[in-house]
């Protein structure tokens, strides 16, 4: 569970991130979820998008895939929504404030 302050953080690293996934009309699949997990161990933060057509809203689809993923969503923005996960053996991002 991340902390407001962590939160803040990530967020504002997210801001200039490209949308690397997006949700389709197939919805939150496995496979869909597993390339997620593989991005999330390589990168932590990663953003997504859900389009028009899919059928989920971007709080649904972050709220099913981060569950699938055993990731904490960050943010929901509109269609986007943000992603994290620590690599506790190859950490990408530094600096995140320590949960009290």
């Amino acid at each position: 569970m991340l902390t407001s302050k962590q939160r803040a953080y990530l967020r504002g690293i997210a801001a200039e991130y490209e949308t690397i996934f997006q949700v389709g009309k197939g919805g939150v699949t496995e496979q869909l979820c597993r390339e997620i997990g593989e991005a999330l161990r390589k990168r932590e933060l990663i953003k997504l998008r859900v389009l028009d057509n899919s059928g989920w809203t971007a709080r649904e689809a972050a709220d099913a895939v981060a569950e699938q993923a055993g990731a904490d969503v960050v943010q929901v923005i509109g269609s986007k929504f943000v992603l994290f996960k620590r690599n506790p053996k190859e950490p990408v991002i530094e600096n995140i404030p320590r949960s009290k």
